[in-house]
Order: structure tokens, then sequence, then C-alpha cells
């Protein structure tokens, strides 16, 4: 008998067929946890030769005696270009990559558009290329998760199940650029917030390790810096580690505060993008003239500080600049870089770019290391303080100011330097700063904008919860409606075909003005008599408690458990009636849920 050529399953049906028969679920989880180590491994090693390519091309033969006045136009068609693509070809906003992995795991179910997969990839290579001051890492995280997303989604795994793939994604990324199986891991750990049970531990183990290994096959075992021991750390080094905990966590704090003034500005902008690049390229070009060390991710500027053994050698981050050939200026130079540094990230970002603010904190972060220790020995205020071991320091103390996150500092330069012999000091410098910095900023700087809309999921198994549940999913939007001219008969009518004790009030507009309870008017709804003698008006109460439609799940519970209601009103900014949550359909969802969150 022929077969319907409609009704034939096509191979991928046939394959995922055979996955449900023939593979397990952790099984595939594995499968799936490595391709994402390879693929998160490539989206690296294309967006870092694509960008070496790019800066290759413009800047060769550029002087390193003298100022290169391209330095002013470069940065412009870079944040041009990327703009032009974003607007015409991914027609999507890409910006602030790790935040969007954040916000898609707390309120997407881990779902990112399948263009993620590849556009933050194109878009800041350009940006980075032509001198774009942002980093390639949060576009790689990105990208490396959205890849997690979409596999996940193409074979039909649950929600929790694309949570630990986005956490995969993530992983591979930062151990695929950094060649740090550890860093990736805990930095998914601490930033993501993708709690580890032994079921998700080993699929991010297994992307971390994937994408460091195919990253030695793609670059050989080069390091993204080199750094050399010279000066062991001693035990009186400790008040100067612990001041220069201090001193990074001050800067992590004027990073974020900078970047969010600076971002509040640029969108105020937003209508008007021609003149948003025209201020954020003109800001970054002249900041860049000045200060070359800002172009691109600056990690060669990085490497000259981590390297350095003579005032010769450190000079040397000063070519290409109006300060080439003035050493007693180096202190001055260091500083004002880490002042424009941020306004330079910014502006990138700002004027249209599409970059990270990792790499910036590394590179602030190396920079204010060095500036510590060069004015502590300047001054003799104790022991020396080796430059360039404080220069790494402050890698870690900034980053880990900056994220929230003293493991992925530590263990970040540790891994990505080599520089386990300085452990005692990488921990005592990320952890100061990260308590600095928690005085002032609860939240790292990626879910610091999630946090403030109560879209932030967290390790609180409890408060994760209620940021995953929509509020939108509760509402009950069949009611019975009266309004307050109603005679007390047709009132009685309206609860006869209501399924509740209580009743609405709302005027022709729909707004919400009041609710009749038929508990407290039982008295009255039951005499015949009195049902041309009363009205809804005279008989409705305020409600105990409403919700706006925008609000938080953690919200509803809050007002459940203050008013002792059953129902909850939900109201639009116009204070108009949408619906209503019912409490035990609510926390029925709620337990379900954290059964699921909770489930290995």
């Amino acid at each position: 008998m022929d077969c319907v050529s409609g009704n034939k399953p096509t191979p991928f049906e046939r394959l995922l067929a055979w996955k449900d028969q023939h593979i397990g679920d952790r099984q595939m989880m594995i499968i799936l946890s490595f391709a994402i180590g390879f693929f998160a491994s490539v989206a690296a090693f294309v967006l870092h030769w694509i960008i070496k390519q790019i800066q290759m091309l413009l800047t060769t033969g550029f002087t390193s005696t003298s100022y290169n006045w391209l330095y002013l136009l470069f940065p412009i068609v870079g944040i041009y270009l990327t703009s032009l693509f974003i607007k015409h070809v991914v027609k999507d906003n890409i910006s602030h990559g790790i935040t969007r992995v954040l916000y898609a795991i707390s309120s997407k179910n881990s779902h990112l558009k399948s263009h993620n997969c590849w556009s933050s990839v194109i878009a800041s290579a350009i940006t980075i290329g032509f001198g774009g001051s942002v980093g390639a890492e949060a576009p790689i995280v990105l990208t490396g998760s959205a890849i997690g997303s979409n596999l996940g989604q193409l074979f039909k795994l649950d929600k929790r199940s694309l949570m630990v793939l986005v956490g995969c994604g993530a992983a591979a990324a930062i151990a695929g650029i950094f060649k740090a199986p550890i860093a990736g891991l805990v930095f998914t750990l601490e930033v993501l917030m993708v709690d580890l049970s032994m079921a998700s531990l080993l699929p991010i183990l297994v992307s971390c390790v994937t994408a460091t290994c195919f990253s030695y096959i793609f670059v050989g075992d080069s390091s993204l810096f080199t750094f050399n021991l010279d000066n062991a750390w001693l035990l009186e080094r400790v008040p100067s580690n612990l001041l220069l905990g201090v001193f990074c966590g001050v800067v992590s704090l004027y990073f974020m505060r900078t970047m969010t003034a600076c971002e509040d500005g640029f969108a105020k902008l937003s209508k008007r993008p021609y003149l948003k690049l025209l201020v954020g390229g003109a800001l970054l070009s002249t900041l860049i003239f000045l200060f070359p060390s800002l172009y691109g991710e600056g990690y060669a500027a990085i490497d000259i500080l981590l390297n350095g053994k003579t005032e010769a050698d450190w000079n040397a981050v000063m070519n290409n600049s109006l300060f080439y050939g003035n050493g007693h200026l180096l202190v001055v130079y260091i500083g004002l870089v880490i002042v424009t540094k941020v306004f330079a990230t910014s502006a990138t970002n700002g004027g249209g770019g599409c970059g990270g603010t990792f790499a910036p904190s590394l590179f602030i972060g190396g920079f204010s290391g060095f500036f510590f220790a060069r004015l502590w020995n300047m001054y003799e205020v104790g022991p020396y303080a080796p430059e360039k071991n404080f220069a790494l320091l402050g890698m870690a103390g900034v980053m880990a100011g900056v994220m929230h996150a003293p493991l992925t500092g530590i263990f970040l330069i540790a891994e990505l330097t080599g520089g386990y012999q300085l452990f005692m000091p990488l921990i005592i410098v990320s952890v100061v700063s990260t308590l600095t910095i928690s005085i002032f900023e609860p939240h790292s700087i990626y879910a610091m904008r999630l946090a403030r809309q109560g879209k932030l999921v967290t390790h609180h198994t409890d408060q994760s919860v209620l940021t995953l549940m929509r509020l939108d999913s509760v509402i009950e939007r069949e009611y019975t409606a009266v309004t307050p001219d109603m005679p007390l008969s047709k009132l009685v009518r309206a609860f006869s075909d209501s399924h509740t004790s209580f009743l609405p009030v709302l005027d022709k507009a729909g707004t919400l003005l009041g609710e009749v309870d038929m508990t407290k008017n039982r008295h009255i709804i039951f005499r015949t008599e009195l049902y041309n003698k009363f009205t809804v008006e005279q008989l409705m109460t305020e409600c105990p408690a409403k919700i706006g439609a925008a609000d938080p799940m953690g919200e509803a519970m809050k007002l459940f458990e203050k008013t002792s209601a059953l129902y909850l009103p939900v109201v639009d900014v116009s204070n108009r009636l949408i619906g209503y949550i019912d409490r035990s359909r609510m926390y029925s969802m709620y337990r379900k849920l954290v059964a699921d969150f909770s489930a290995e």
C-alpha cells in the first residue's frame, strides 16, 4: 500500500524517535554538552581571527613614536558599520550579551533566538577590529549560550535541561577564549547563577574541557597573556594586598556607576541614531587618539605591564600617543587611562557598537594594579610591591568586583597566566574587592538591570521559582462584574452566575472601583423586600489589595500573606480590571515548580 508522502516522518523526526528509544536524558546532555563545547571554541577562534585580521589591515605601518590621525577615523567607521549590520541584517537588539543570557534564563525559559548563534560574533568583530574599546567575551558568551539553547530546543528538552545547556554554552565560551576550564565552570556558577547539582556539573565540565582542548588545537598552547613570576609572594605584603583589594573595589564601583550613567545618557538619544553615533564616535575617537591603549580590547597594553622589567619596557605602553618619550609621565598616563576607559567603553556601545565589559574590567584592573604599586613604591609606604605582580592581582580584583564573582577572578587569572604561585594574594584581593563593592552595589554589572526589574534568578530556590513564574500565566480572565448603580435584585442574579463569593464593581470604562462580598452582606441580599432599596454602591467595599499586571510574582505572594485574601484583582496602569489571581492555584503552581527546580 502506498503511503502518502506528507505522512512520512522526516529524517530528523526519525532521529528523535531513535534517540528517545536508545539514549537516556543524561547521556543526551553529555553528547550535547560536547557539541556545545566544540561550537563555542570555533566561535571564539573565528571572532578573534577576524578581529586580528581587521586590526592588522588597519594599523600596519603606524609609527610608535608619534600620534596617528587615523585613530580619529577608524572607531567611528567601525561603530557605523556595526549599527548598519544590526539594523539591516540582524534587526534585533544584541547588546549586553551576558545580561541577555540572564534575562533569557529568568524570563524566556532559557530560549535564545537562533541569530544569536552568529550575529554577535560578526557585530563585535567589526566593532573591536576598528578600535571599539570593548571586549569579545560577552558576545561569545551570548553565542555559546544561544548554541546551547537552540540545540536544546531542537531536541525538545525540558526547561531545566535548557537552563543547564545555556550554562554549558557560557562556560564553554569562557573556557575556550581563555583556555581556563575551571574559570568557565565557576563563571557559570557565580555570574549566571546556575545551581550546580550532579545533573548539571558533568555537562558543564564536559563543555569546558572540550572547548579548552579545541582551543589548543586551533591556536596552539600560547596563552592570551604571558606572565613570569620574578618576585614570589611574601607574608609581609598582606597589608598592601588588602589595600589593593579595597582600591579595586572602589575602582569597580566607579566603573559600574559611570557605565550606568553613560548608558542612561545615550539611551536618551535612542530616537536620534545619527546624533548618538556622532556623540559616541567622536568621544571614542578622541579618547583613542589621546590614549591609544584604549584601542580594541587593549590586551597588548596589559601584556606590557605584565612582562615589563625596566622603565623602558613599561614606557612602551605610551607608544603612538602624545605622551611618547615622556617616561616621567607614566603614572599620569596610567591614571588617565583608568579614568577614561569606562567612557570609551560606554561610547562604543552607546554609539551603536557591540561588545562587552568583561575585557574592559580586566584592562582597568591591570592598569589599576600597576598604578597602585607604582604609587606605593614611589612613596615607600611599605615593603616593595612588584608592579607586574600587582597588575596581575588588579586584573582579578576589578573583575571580581564588577562581576561580584571572586572565584571567577581568582581562577581565571591563575589559569590564564599560570600564576598559581600568587594564589594567596589573588584570593585576598578578589575577596576584599568583592566585599568592598558589595557595600554599595548588591548585584553584578550584568545582574543589576534585571534585579531592579525583579527578573533575576538567584541561588535561592524559592526566589528563583517566583522569578521564573509569570503573573500572566495564573490570571483568571473570566469574571462576573457589576456596576455601582445596579439594584440588589440584579446583584443577587449576578451572584448566582458567578463561581466566587465576591463580585468586582466596575464603571463604564472598566475601572475597578471596589467589590461586593456576599459573606459580608448575607443579612441583606437574602431579604427580598430590600431588593429595590439597595444598590451595589451601598454594599461595595474597597478591595483589600490589588496588583499591577507588570508586578513580579513575589509581590503577589507578599500581598496574599499580608491580606490573607483568597483572590487578588490584577489591574493595568489605568486601574482597569484584567482578571484575578487565585491563591490556591498560584500556590499549587509554585509547589510544582519548586519540586521541578529542585529535582536532580
